[in-house]
């Protein structure tokens, strides 16, 4: 009897672990909710642009947030698209 007791007891605490652990490690993830999957051709207004976002899953990309919070995606290796991040980078600068 005590054999089963203890037998269940490990199973309760093993149990308490597992769920701990998996909780903890898929909280510390951080997930995004927007991906770039088409990417915009047209050059966008840089004056308009609040903020940007990386990504390089499912492709290198650029995802731009403009001030009505409206998410455009461009691809990283145009030379506007790396004005417009030093232009928002300096204006962050400039709040702080």
């Amino acid at each position: 009897m005590k054999l089963h007791t203890a037998a269940i007891l490990l199973l309760f605490w093993l149990g308490i672990f597992t769920v701990h652990t998996v909780k903890g490690s898929a909280g510390t993830q951080r997930m995004n909710k927007y991906r770039c999957v088409n990417l915009s051709t047209n050059r966008l207004n840089i004056q308009n642009l609040v903020s940007y976002e990386r990504q390089q899953v499912p492709t290198d990309a650029i995802m731009f947030i403009t001030a009505r919070g409206i998410r455009i995606c461009v691809s990283a290796n145009q030379k506007w698209v790396q004005t417009a991040i030093n232009h928002i980078d300096q204006r962050r600068a400039k709040r702080k």
